[in-house]
């Protein structure tokens, strides 16, 4: 593969939460490249969104990287400690599409005044110049009638609509790195698919690296060149779509490909993986998914695995790719979608 556009080496991020430090990020490596789009999967609360913002700056108060770093452009983020340095970085090289248009937008200002603020703030476009910009980007994310919509206010729009003015923000500045967390969680199911027809679409024009964060393997099916799949903090198993999907090797990621509605079986319950993720107040030890997994090892339960190499770009953290350990199938539902694919994901 090229160089990555953005590097992070074993990153570790803590909260202060009542008087004890939570480990939420743990000891984290991943690269990601140039004119890609990476999949970042796992369960409510695995850590993905609290990942992608350090590369913004935008932890919590409370938040903090204990070490570790984040190269962009020759320049280590995680170094980073001021608003004045973060602006170099957020929304000009760096952008985010947030998880709820209801909330990512100001109900006191048009839609297009938001567009032309970010516009404004990092682009050398003022008057006339910049208004024709915004009216452009309007089109560019699918609204008819930009210039009446411009004047609107966001309660006048329907959920999607939002969505896509928010989208439009983002890319408003021009980056290189578009993070698009949970963009489709609270449209309906056509509306997801035209949304992420939207981001591939304006990932061409822009010439973007495009992020998306989301607990659902099959929004990500049909927009992911790689999948980097997360729990408990760290990402155990990443390779591309087609090795993720249908040569899966960590257990969790088992588990959550037989989550997926579309491998269910007509008359029989969906399956659910069971148990609750762990605590990050505490230490863990050993494989953080060992407690819910029903082909643990003993090992498991003792030392955390390394990666082993499936292949150049395929790696998984599970004691079960050690040569010495005993060979564990994968359930019948994996074994399913290996042989004979599933149709219905994505769009």
């Amino acid at each position: 593969m090229d160089t990555p556009i953005l590097s992070v080496r074993g990153l570790n991020v803590m909260f202060n939460l009542r008087g004890k430090k939570l480990h939420a990020i743990r000891d984290v490596d991943l690269d990601v490249y140039k004119g890609e789009s990476l999949a970042i999967v796992g369960e409510s609360g695995s850590g993905k969104s609290v990942f992608v913002k350090t590369f913004m700056g935008l932890l919590d108060a409370n938040g903090w990287i204990e070490s570790g770093q984040i190269i962009y452009n020759g320049e280590d983020l995680a170094q980073y400690k001021t608003e004045s340095q973060w602006l170099k970085v957020r929304g000009k090289e760096i952008a985010m599409v947030l998880q709820d248009p209801m909330t990512s937008l100001n109900p006191l200002k048009t839609v297009g005044a938001q567009i032309l603020e970010a516009i404004e703030l990092h682009r050398p476009l003022r008057g006339a110049a910049a208004h024709k910009e915004m009216i452009q980007l309007l089109t560019d994310v699918g609204i008819s009638d930009p210039e009446r919509r411009a004047k609107q206010y966001p309660h006048e729009f329907s959920g999607g609509m939002r969505q896509r003015v928010v989208i439009a923000i983002a890319v408003a500045c021009r980056p290189k790195l578009l993070i698009c967390d949970e963009p489709t969680t609270a449209l309906d199911v056509t509306i997801q698919a035209q949304i992420l027809k939207l981001i591939r679409s304006l990932k061409t024009k822009y010439d973007l690296t495009t992020v998306y964060i989301t607990h659902d393997l099959g929004v990500v099916a049909n927009v992911a060149d790689r999948i980097a799949v997360m729990y408990a903090g760290d990402i155990v198993e990443l390779g591309t779509c087609e090795e993720v999907f249908y040569d899966p090797k960590h257990p969790y990621t088992w588990a959550l490909l037989s989550s997926l509605p579309q491998l269910g079986v007509r008359g029989e319950e969906l399956y659910s993986i069971h148990g609750t993720p762990p605590n990050l107040f505490t230490e863990m030890k050993g494989d953080a998914f060992a407690p819910r997994n029903p082909r643990a090892l003993k090992i498991d339960f003792v030392k955390r695995p390394p990666y082993f190499e499936v292949s150049p770009t395929h790696k998984a953290k599970t004691w079960l790719l050690d040569p010495r350990a005993p060979k564990i199938d994968p359930p019948e539902a994996v074994q399913k979608l290996a042989r004979e694919g599933v149709s219905g994901f994505g769009d």
